[in-house]
């Protein structure tokens, strides 16, 4: 007997059980009174101590993802576009794997807060010096989007600031939009507009 597309586990949507109720949320499932900042593709809910950054591909000048600072640590995040009933999340790892290797670093895949993750060991660039960081890669599939984030600094090894940036990760709202995307492409993000505007 073989599998149908849907239960292969590379098609399997991989996110947290209570992901609805706990995030990171569809824009359908937000709280519409909270004063979120709007990103275009993702929305955040401001929090003390939390820095945000864009980040601009150079040629296109088009934001490619949202860094945030919190908790000694760095959350990078992107929002894809995703198949209604497949998730993108399995495959995803797969690749981030291969890049890994390539570069010369290790990982580990394992269980946390989110599900499925992995934990790098990546080579820093020469003008970083030498030696390796740690990086977390998680990803949640919501409905028709899958977004991806990437913890570094104290969150990548310490239990307490991982909570604090889970929570922060989980607190994020995609905003797929109606229109019609192929899947993986990075779903449009924009300068912020200030809060309940």
């Amino acid at each position: 007997m073989t599998d149908s597309p849907a239960e292969l586990p590379s098609a399997r949507k991989s996110a947290p059980e209570d992901r609805p109720q706990s995030g990171p949320f569809d824009e359908s499932e937000a709280n519409p009174v909270r004063p979120y900042i709007d990103l275009g593709g993702i929305k955040i809910l401001p929090r003390e101590g939390l820095n945000l950054r864009l980040e601009v591909e150079e040629k296109t000048q088009r934001i490619v993802a949202v860094g945030l600072d919190y908790a000694d640590s760095t959350l990078q995040v992107q929002p894809f576009a995703a198949p209604r009933s497949a998730g993108l999340w399995h495959e995803t790892r797969d690749q981030i794997r291969a890049q890994v290797s390539q570069q010369g670093g290790r990982v580990e895949e394992r269980e946390g807060g989110l599900g499925p993750e992995l934990l790098a060991e990546v080579p820093v660039s020469p003008a970083e010096g030498s030696g390796r960081r740690l990086a977390r890669f998680v990803g949640v599939d919501g409905p028709r989007w899958f977004l991806r984030g990437v913890i570094g600094g104290k969150a990548a090894s310490d239990p307490q600031a991982a909570a604090e940036v889970e929570d922060l990760f989980r607190s994020i709202v995609v905003v797929r939009g109606g229109s019609p995307m192929p899947p993986r492409d990075l779903i449009p993000l924009s300068m912020p507009s200030t809060p309940g505007s």
